[in-house]
């Protein structure tokens, strides 16, 4: 019986060269060790777990996730509200920006938050692996200072690819929320508007407003 392998990492000859091809990201999200191209997933899992920071898997390259505790905390609030709505509706689970997912051979993300269908799970339980194969029904992408336009289209073009159905990047300065069902047809909704779940969370709605104003409210 034949097992996937990941694809051989392409080849670079400058470092401009691999930080284009990441997404013109900033040289400082790109970890030189493992040297870039051979990383693995078990690179994700020790580095993630020894270090502070979270790590993604692109192309044998670990890659730092640009996020910040007002971005987590957004994530966090959303997460609230779905696991609220999957309290009646019992469709799936939700993970954070640790539930890394290996979406292809060699290809490893974490969105800010997914929610992924019983049925796309083994067994359709939570799976044990710190890295498991699984496809999210719904990506969440909240936007951060490091975070670059080309990036984000490569990350949202490998979700679709992989057979996520609906994406969904937040801007945090500018509460929006630009919605994603391929990887180029948007529709942008401010706070004066609602989040619609869609055919991945039939019924859900959420006010983009209440939100925004739930995550950053004081005491």
């Amino acid at each position: 019986m034949s097992t996937l392998t990941a694809p051989a990492p392409p080849k670079f000859q400058t470092v401009e060269e691999l930080l284009h091809a990441l997404g013109d990201i900033p040289a400082y999200r790109v970890r030189m060790v493992p040297t870039p191209g051979t990383a693995t997933e078990a690179d994700v899992e020790r580095y993630t777990r020894d270090g502070k920071l979270v790590y993604e898997l692109v192309d044998g390259t670990l890659v730092e996730k640009a996020m910040g505790f007002r971005e987590s905390r957004l994530a966090s609030v959303l997460g609230h509200f779905i696991e609220n709505y999957l309290e009646a509706k019992n469709l799936g689970l939700t993970a954070g920006e640790q539930g890394m997912l290996r979406l292809q051979p060699g290809k490893v993300r974490g969105p800010d938050l997914s929610f992924i269908a019983w049925g796309k799970l083994p067994n359709r339980k939570c799976p044990k692996d710190a890295v498991p194969k699984a496809v999210p029904d719904l990506a969440v992408e909240i936007l951060s200072v490091g975070n670059t336009k080309k990036e984000m289209d490569r990350k949202r073009a490998e979700y679709f690819r992989s057979g996520t159905k609906l994406v969904w990047e937040v801007d945090p300065k500018a509460r929006t929320v630009t919605v994603y069902t391929d990887p180029k047809t948007a529709i942008v909704l401010d706070e004066s508007q609602k989040l619609d779940g869609g055919t991945v969370l039939p019924g859900f709605s959420l006010s983009i407003g209440l939100w925004f104003d739930r995550a950053d409210r004081g005491p």
